[in-house]
């Protein structure tokens, strides 16, 4: 009888700890995030600058694709992937290589550098309201940096798993991950007749990524400025991607 009780329980151990190991999957930032040499992604851009000294909102549209163009050892001794970035006038210029970055997966993140500044695009786990600090591997602290709008921004998983058109393709499966969404006195009042307090300083720093499962990067959307009543306008950038073309 003993024999028998003991047998049962060892099945029912072995039945709860299968259910608990099927409950706890997760997700390979590979699927998000595939790197493998030869592989490319190409997105209508949208940049938007602001010229007139800051007083004018203007924009400028290109394509540009980004090629994994082969793997080495970093400095840390881990596998890396080095990214070409090229870019084309609209409607029919030619693609001219313009810049390199570097891509790490490292099973726990999703690493990729550009102007030595690295971001932390995709951790472990992949789940719906998984909140990290994206930008915590960039010194944005010291006096002086260019960079202190970046301080301390929450990346958070939100649609994991989302089907989602992007452009003009369907994704089956997607997730998005958005890392900021700050402002300060917005709207804007301007200047001008009637106006009896214009806003004097303003600022708005947004950015979102949308990644398709075999696929990576699909859409992004960021936007820093800062405006200055004292200085006549605004002073920053903004960037949407789409994709257009991949492999």
């Amino acid at each position: 009888m003993k024999t028998v009780l003991a047998a049962l329980f060892c099945v029912m151990m072995f039945a709860a700890c299968k259910k608990e190991t099927a409950q706890v999957q997760i997700t390979p930032i590979s699927d998000y995030a595939p790197l493998k040499a030869g592989k490319y992604i190409t997105y209508f851009i949208d940049s938007l600058v602001y010229v007139n000294f800051g007083a004018t909102e203007a924009h400028r549209f290109y394509e540009v694709r980004y090629a994994t163009a082969d793997s080495f050892t970093d400095i840390l001794g881990r596998k890396a992937f080095r990214i070409v970035r090229s870019i084309r006038n609209l409607p029919n210029g030619t693609f001219t290589p313009d810049n390199t970055f570097v891509s790490v997966n490292t099973g726990n993140t999703f690493e990729f550098t550009e102007n030595n500044l690295r971001f932390l695009k995709l951790v472990q786990p992949i789940r719906n309201d998984f909140a990290w600090k994206g930008n915590s591997a960039i010194d944005v602290t010291s006096l002086g940096t260019e960079l202190q709008y970046l301080f301390d921004w929450n990346y958070t998983y939100t649609n994991v798993g989302e089907a989602k058109r992007i452009g003009n393709f369907n994704f089956n499966n997607t997730l998005t991950v958005n890392q900021r969404d700050d402002s300060l006195n917005l709207p804007i009042v301007f200047p001008g007749p009637g106006v009896s307090n214009p806003t004097s300083i303003a600022s708005k720093d947004y950015s979102q990524e949308i990644y398709a499962k075999g696929i990576g990067l699909v859409y992004k959307k960021f936007q820093h400025f800062e405006y200055q009543l004292a200085f006549g306008g605004f002073i920053g950038y903004g960037v949407t991607l789409t994709v257009v073309d991949y492999n």
